[in-house]
């Protein structure tokens, strides 16, 4: 299996167990194909066919995201079955999917390039964002599965994976994705689309919770010890981020380096999502005290004193 990953752990801080202490890389090659892939039945491998060109034009593929993944997407690619891919998706800061992991399968069909990968989104039955659906169904232009001028859309020989890839995760998973319902982006800036947006977050950022704990409880296969190593290392910063929000700082607006772009026009969170989030921290603590993180009922403590003052 080829396996493009970065590395998101600093082994000198995360204290964890082998081999979930070793860095893993950006891009990994596996022979042979050991997951459930959601886009395809696999059973019909022995049937398909891989004319040389194909085999060629996902071998540059496979190249190109070995040698320009981020360090925030990881890729896992079958030497068995070359028309399989599996991408994990590290929200990005200043998100209300920050520190989250977003599973992606992938399928190249007969006819690459000259038509787009499908592309599933492993939703566990939520929807929290306009272009992921609770189906899998994931709708980017660059795809074909969204409208869009004749540069946004899938180019043979000019697009690429990592090109869909990195849109995944700049243009969908974003900072205000209340706006990519196209009925709505043209609100963008005004005050009720703002204090819409900021609603939106709330519910995005409760639903990425949820998707945090789904995911430890049941990572995809041979993704087990980088969810545990992802979570492990960054269980504190997520429930910082939890703690801030329930004290008011706008869901979306938290860095590494503190608070960023606060919207004025978006208002404060509301009374209803903090109360809501308090009750979706309890469980994601559980799952962090699983997995060996020390120190989560502290945050807890806190949480419950600040909601009695």
């Amino acid at each position: 299996m080829v396996y493009f990953c970065s590395c998101f752990m600093d082994p000198e801080v995360a204290e964890i167990p082998p081999p979930i202490h070793q860095k893993p890389s950006r891009f990994k090659k596996q022979k042979q194909q050991t997951v459930v892939h959601n886009v395809i039945d696999l059973d019909g491998d022995d049937n398909l066919l891989n004319p040389t060109s194909w085999a060629k034009k996902i071998q540059e593929e496979w190249k190109i995201l070995e040698k320009h993944l981020p360090e925030t997407i990881f890729v896992r690619v079958y030497e068995s079955r070359m028309d399989l891919l599996r991408a994990v998706i590290i929200g990005s800061e200043g998100t209300p999917y920050q520190d989250g992991l977003f599973f992606f399968d992938v399928f190249f069909p007969g006819g690459y390039p000259n038509e787009p990968p499908h592309v599933h989104y492993h939703s566990r039955g939520l929807r929290l964002n306009p272009n992921l659906y609770s189906s899998g169904k994931v709708c980017l232009s660059l795809l074909n599965t969204w409208s869009g001028s004749k540069n946004e859309k899938w180019t043979p020989g000019v697009s690429t994976m990592l090109q869909v890839l990195v849109s995944i995760q700049g243009l969908i998973l974003n900072a205000k994705p209340y706006f990519n319902e196209p009925g709505f982006a043209n609100s963008r800036g005004t005050q009720n689309g703002e204090a819409q947006s900021l609603k939106y977050n709330e519910n995005t950022f409760i639903l990425s919770v949820r998707t945090m704990k789904y995911t430890m409880k049941n990572p995809p296969k041979n993704f087990e010890d980088l969810v545990v190593g992802h979570f492990f290392s960054r269980a504190h910063d997520i429930l910082a981020s939890c703690k801030a929000y329930m004290e008011g700082v706008q869901v979306g607006c938290l860095a590494k380096g503190g608070v960023q772009d606060v919207d004025e026009d978006g208002g404060k969170n509301s009374d209803k999502f903090k109360a809501d989030l308090f009750g979706y921290v309890k469980p994601l603590v559980k799952e962090f005290k699983t997995i060996g993180v020390k120190d989560c009922q502290k945050f807890l403590l806190r949480l419950l004193q600040n909601r009695l003052l």
